[in-house]
C-alpha cells in the first residue's frame, strides 16, 4: 500500500468556469482506520456538472464544499483494511470518497456493489447515481407515459443517454438534443433514440417542430437557458418538465438565465419541476434491480468516458461543460483485479 494519499482540495472558489488555481494537489499521510471503521483505495471517481455548484458558497440542497477541503465526489472503493464487522477487506463499495486516492469510513454512507452483477464503472453511470437520476427523473417527476414524444437536452451525457433509453423500453418516441453530429448519431445508431438534434449546427426551434409535430409532451432537461426557452413553447397541454440541471449556466460570471417565455406554461397547462435524487433513496435497491434487468436483457446500454489519473481532475472536470464526454466521465485512480470494464 501506498504510504501517501494525493487528494485534490478546492483552493478558492471559481468564478466562472473553474481554473488551475482554484485547486491544489496535496500529499498527506494514509489516514488510520478506527473502530468500527474501515480504510478504502479509491478506484473510480464520479465527475458530474453538480460538482460547479458545490463550489460555491451558496443557499443549495447540499452544503457547499469549504476552501481546504477534499473536493467532493462520489465513488468506487476497496477496502483494505476493516474493524466493521459488516465490510470485509476486498468488499468494494460506492460511497463519498472525495477526490483522494484512500478514505477512512465508518459505512454509514457506503453501499456494497458486486463487480461479479456488472463491472465497477457501470454503478457509478446506469446502476449509479446516473441511473437513479434518469430513472427518477422520467418516470416518477415527469410522469412519461407509453405513446408520449419525450425530448432530452443533454442526450448525450451520462443522465440524458439513460432518461432517452428508459423512454423508449416505455414506449415512447425520443428525441435527443446534442452537440455535434458524431453525438447525434451515436444517439440514433447505438442508443435507440428515434431523432436527434444538433444544437451546434440546427435550428432547434425548427428541428423540434419537424420531429415532434404534435407538441412535446416531456421534457427531461440538462442545460436550461435558450434550449429551455425554444422548448417551452411547444409544450403540449398539461406536458411535463423535469428539471435535472442546467449544464449551460453554471459557470456564468452574471446571473443566471431563467426562462424569459414562462407564461407558455399557463397557456398548454404545463408543470416545471425540479428535483434532487437523494430524496428517492429508499427506492433506489428497486431501481437498481429493474435497470439491471434491462441491462441483462439488452435494452439498457451504458456508455462510460474513463480517463486516468488524480493529478488530471481539474482539466478532465472542464470536458463535462466543454461537451467532452459521451456518456458516463469517469475519472480512473486507482488499478483492481475486479475494475473491468
Amino acid at each position: 500500500m501506498s504510504e501517501t494519499n494525493t487528494q485534490v482540495r478546492l483552493a478558492s472558489r471559481p468564478v466562472g468556469r473553474p481554473k488551475s488555481d482554484d485547486w491544489s494537489i496535496e500529499q498527506v499521510a494514509v489516514p488510520q482506520s478506527g473502530d468500527n471503521e474501515f480504510l478504502a483505495k479509491v478506484i473510480y471517481i464520479s465527475l458530474d456538472p453538480a460538482m460547479r455548484g458545490w463550489m460555491n458558497d451558496a443557499r443549495s440542497y447540499i452544503e457547499p464544499v469549504g476552501i481546504g477541503e477534499v473536493m467532493r465526489a462520489g465513488g468506487i472503493a476497496e477496502i483494505v483494511e476493516s474493524n466493521n464487522p459488516k465490510f470485509a477487506v476486498g468488499d468494494h463499495i460506492f460511497g463519498m470518497t472525495g477526490v483522494q486516492q484512500y478514505f477512512v469510513s465508518d459505512g454509514s454512507n457506503a453501499q456494497k456493489v458486486d463487480p461479479n452483477i456488472a463491472p465497477l464503472v457501470k454503478f457509478l453511470g446506469v446502476l449509479g447515481m446516473t441511473g437513479m437520476t434518469a430513472y427518477f427523473g422520467l418516470l416518477d417527476v415527469a410522469e412519461a407515459k407509453e405513446g408520449e414524444t419525450v425530448v432530452v437536452s443533454g442526450a448525450a451525457g451520462a443522465v440524458g443517454s439513460v432518461v432517452g433509453q428508459i423512454a423508449k423500453i416505455k414506449g415512447c418516441r425520443v428525441v435527443g438534443i446534442a452537440g455535434g453530429q458524431r453525438k447525434c448519431q451515436l444517439l440514433i445508431d447505438e442508443l435507440g433514440f428515434d431523432a436527434a438534434i444538433d444544437y451546434k449546427s440546427e435550428d432547434l426551434r425548427k428541428a423540434l417542430r419537424q420531429h415532434c409535430p404534435k407538441g412535446i409532451d416531456v421534457f427531461f432537461d440538462n442545460v436550461g437557458g435558450e434550449t429551455l426557452n425554444t422548448v417551452l413553447p411547444q409544450m403540449r397541454r398539461h406536458g411535463r418538465i423535469a428539471i435535472c440541471g442546467a449544464i449551460s449556466q453554471y459557470n456564468n460570471t452574471e446571473a443566471v438565465e431563467g426562462p424569459s417565455n414562462y407564461m407558455s406554461l399557463l397557456v398548454s397547462r404545463a408543470r416545471m419541476e425540479g428535483f434532487v435524487v437523494f430524496d428517492y433513496a429508499q427506492q433506489f435497491g428497486a431501481a437498481m434491480q429493474e435497470m439491471a434487468g434491462w441491462m441483462a436483457a439488452g435494452k439498457l446500454n451504458s456508455k462510460e468516458h474513463i480517463e486516468k489519473g488524480i493529478e488530471n481532475f481539474p482539466d478532465v472536470l472542464l470536458k463535462l461543460f466543454d461537451g467532452g464526454n459521451f456518456g458516463k466521465l469517469i475519472l480512473q485512480v486507482a488499478d483492481s483485479d475486479s475494475a473491468s470494464q
